[in-house]
Parts: structure tokens; C-alpha cells; sequence
């Protein structure tokens, strides 16, 4: 006899129903989730309203005489990893951590508990088995194509004050510059030129920026290219936010950094979490796909904060997470504090990989910088994404949020793709012979 799916999936119209909806049922006293759609059901970003099955009935009954319109209900078929404890057996690994991954080859949910055990473990057969289960998530769920992306970091002026980055306002040594907008426009088109799809304007909060300057190079990216546009600005008001996503942008990249409001404010000193938490909040009422991440290794950080980062990440249905170790910038007031650690960063990734399971998932720069192979690292612990720096190089080592920072490039890219084993988009309009030779020059 077929066994019953616990839950289903239920996919709305557009993001507004879906968010409306889901606040519909949660109002009326049903245990809901926003969780990443399977690939059968949607896009990769697609987001779905997770109900019991036992609540099923209740909930089309109040959506329907609530007018929310519905694109399909489904069942919940819990992503299974067969045979991946079989082999593991005889390996150096503690029995409670053979029964957390036995629950990840069943499809099953992970407790707080299990994620702390996950990221607390040091033996390197655990971390192993722990990177493989990641792996084989992210192949089964998104593949082995990487995406790559190109940021412009267009200024680096910043009214706040946050106590670890390169370009906070109190640092009076840094030359700080705003690029033009025919500027931007100029690297906009050679990213395009070799292919790239999404282009990442990323900035201090610079306020010169007004929503009209912002509008402006929205509508000439989207005119002039057709480009996805991913903002990364910080906070501004929702009518802001909503403006942008009716001009065009696609995505938007607000890092929580730590949910920990103690340190959220230690190292913020003129931020409030709460306000972050509900920029975030609108970006995905709004439609946006919607991006955030956190810091490995923050001062006063323990492993259990990181996972409840992870679970906030699951939670709040973040679509981009970008998780990068600390690292000191000179000048600021945290220079002197040791950087974040690469296993503890790969362990972060591999976790939310197997947590989150369909999401993007950056090789990040801050990894890159603080060990050569880190990117090649992290897409083999279950990163999918790699985003190159194209700021011109006259701008480029001003806008450093931390010291020494790796200025990724395609060749860089290249040699992480290769060594993992991975395969290029096929939107990338460059030769890939040309590339492996400037990289085999570089050595």
C-alpha cells in the first residue's frame, strides 16, 4: 500500500499570492512553511507554501474564498540520496553522525541538534562524508552547471559605520569614488559581451545614489542588454524597493551576517537587526529573488549561531546565500581579530546546501582570499555559483570590505571549475582554450 505524503506543496500564481496566501493560512491557525519548489514544480528560485496533508482541505477552502490564485498543489516528495551511508560503514565515523546522514539519505527534515552536530564535527571522514552528501544534493537538485555573474562595486561610500568593513565611513585614509553611470555602463556592456546574464551592482549605502540615479541605470541595463540586474545597496524604504522591481531589477542581495542580535549589534554599531530583518521581509513580499548570507567566525560567534543563520535562511525562503569567513580590513576596529576558519566556512555551505537544498550558493570571494583552492573547495562541499569582480581596476582596490582582497577573475573561475569537476554555462561566449592557457601562464 502507498504511504501518504506527509505534507504538500502548494504553488501560488505569482509571489504576492503566494506571500498573501501564506500569511492567509498562518492567520487562521495553520502550520505553514515557505520552502524552494522542487525542480518539477518550478523555477530554480520558485518558493512554495508547505502544508500537512491533513490540513490540505482547510487550506484551498481559505484560499479559494480569499481569491488567491493557484498554479498546483502537490506532494511533498522528500529528495532521498540512496546509498549514501552504505559506504560509510566502515569509516571513522561516530554512529551519531552516521544516523544524521542516514535522515539526509531519507529525505528527512534536520533538527537544530543535528545542524550543530553536522558543523561541530573536526574528523576529517565525517567532514568528507559530510561534503559528499552536499555535493550529491546540489548535483540531483541543480546540476553541475555554475553560474557565473559579474559585479560592479560602482561606490564606495557608506553612511554606515559597521565595525569590520573596508569602506565604513569613519575610515578618512580610504579614497572613495562613485563610478558614472556611463562607467557602469561601459563594464555592463563587456560582461555582456562575453556572455554573462546577471550583472551585480553592488555599492556602499551611498545616498547620492537617489531611487532616480538607480532608476536610470535599471532601465538603460535592461534596455541596452536585457541583463537580470542584482541590487546591493542595503536598506531603503519598501517604496524604494518596490520602485526598483517595477523598473526591472530581479534580485537583491541584503546579508543578515548573523542572527545573533548581540553581535548583530557589536559589530553594527548604527544598524538595528530587526529593521534588517524586515528589509528582507519586504525584498521578498516584493518578488524580488531575494539574497542574504552571513559571516563565518565573527567575534563572540559559536557554532550553534551558525546554525540558526541556516534555519533563518530555510525559514525566511532566501533564494541567494552567501557564506564567507571573516576576514580583518585594515583600519577598522576588528583589524587585529583573527580570520574566520575555511573548514568551519565549508562546513557552513555543505549544511545549507543540505537544509536549504534549492538555493544558489556562491563560491565566495572571502573564501577565495583567504585560501587559493577555496572556491574549488566550496563547489565541491555544494556551491553552484561564482561571481566575478569587474570593477574597473582604477576603482577596484578601494572597495575593499576586507584586506588583500582576491580580485576573482574568469581565469580564476576557470580554475576552480575545472578542478571540481563542474561544467561552464553555455551563455559563457568565450573560449574556453584561451582561458586555460592565460591561467597555465599565470602559474
Amino acid at each position: 500500500m502507498e504511504q501518504k505524503p506527509k505534507y504538500y506543496l502548494i504553488m501560488a500564481g505569482s509571489t504576492n499570492h503566494m506571500l498573501r496566501g501564506d500569511q492567509l493560512l498562518k492567520d487562521s491557525g495553520l502550520k505553514t512553511a515557505l520552502v524552494p519548489a522542487p525542480s518539477e514544480y518550478g523555477s530554480v528560485c520558485a518558493i512554495a507554501i508547505k502544508v500537512k496533508t491533513e490540513d490540505l482541505k482547510q487550506a484551498e477552502v481559505i484560499l479559494k474564498e480569499n481569491e488567491i490564485k493557484l498554479e498546483g498543489i502537490y506532494p511533498e516528495i522528500p529528495k532521498k540520496l540512496s546509498g549514501l551511508v552504505e559506504k560509510l560503514y566502515q569509516s571513522v565515523i561516530s554512529d551519531d553522525f552516521l544516523m544524521i546522514l542516514k535522515k539526509v539519505e531519507e529525505g528527512e527534515e534536520l533538527s537544530f541538534e543535528d545542524i550543530v552536530r553536522l558543523l561541530k564535527t573536526e574528523r576529517k571522514a565525517e567532514m568528507d562524508a559530510l561534503f559528499d552528501a552536499a555535493d550529491r544534493m546540489r548535483k540531483e537538485i541543480i546540476g553541475d552547471t555554475v553560474d557565473i555573474r559579474g559585479a560592479i562595486e560602482f561606490s564606495n561610500i557608506c553612511r554606515k559605520d559597521c565595525k569590520y568593513c573596508g569602506v565604513r565611513k569613519s575610515l578618512n585614509d580610504l579614497k572613495r569614488y562613485r563610478m558614472s553611470e556611463d562607467e557602469i555602463m561601459d563594464v555592463v556592456h563587456q560582461i555582456h559581451k562575453i556572455g554573462l546574464q546577471t550583472v551585480i551592482l553592488q555599492s556602499g549605502e551611498d545616498l547620492w545614489w537617489t531611487p532616480e540615479k538607480i532608476v536610470s541605470i535599471i532601465k538603460r541595463i535592461k534596455k541596452e542588454t536585457g541583463m537580470r540586474i542584482t541590487l546591493s545597496i542595503g536598506e531603503r524604504p519598501k517604496e524604494e524597493y518596490a520602485l526598483y522591481k517595477k523598473m526591472g531589477a530581479d534580485n537583491f542581495l541584503l546579508k543578515i551576517e548573523t542572527t545573533n542580535k548581540d553581535i548583530f549589534k557589536f559589530i553594527h554599531p548604527d544598524d538595528d537587526f530587526n529593521i534588517r530583518k524586515q528589509c528582507s521581509s519586504w525584498l521578498r513580499e516584493l518578488g524580488y529573488l531575494n539574497g542574504s548570507g552571513n559571516i563565518i567566525g565573527l567575534p563572540g560567534q559559536r557554532v550553534e549561531d551558525i546554525a540558526r543563520d541556516i534555519i533563518y535562511f530555510k525559514e525566511m525562503g532566501i533564494n541567494m546565500i552567501g557564506i564567507g569567513p571573516f576576514l580583518p580590513a585594515k583600519g577598522t576596529p576588528f583589524e587585529k581579530y583573527p580570520p574566520g576558519s575555511v573548514d568551519m566556512t565549508l562546513k557552513a555551505v555543505a549544511v545549507t546546501r543540505i537544509v536549504c537544498k534549492r538555493v544558489f550558493l556562491p563560491a565566495t570571494t572571502a573564501l577565495a582570499t583567504l585560501d587559493p583552492d577555496g572556491q574549488t573547495k566550496a563547489l565541491k562541499a555544494g556551491a553552484n555559483t561564482i561571481m566575478l569582480i569587474n570593477t574597473p581596476v582604477k576603482y577596484r582596490y578601494n572597495y575593499q570590505i576586507y584586506s588583500e582582497k582576491n580580485m576573482v577573475d574568469l581565469e580564476s573561475a576557470y580554475k576552480a571549475i575545472t578542478e571540481s569537476g563542474r561544467k561552464f554555462p553555455p551563455y559563457l561566449k568565450i573560449d574556453l582554450e584561451e582561458l586555460k592557457d592565460a591561467g597555465d601562464t599565470k602559474k
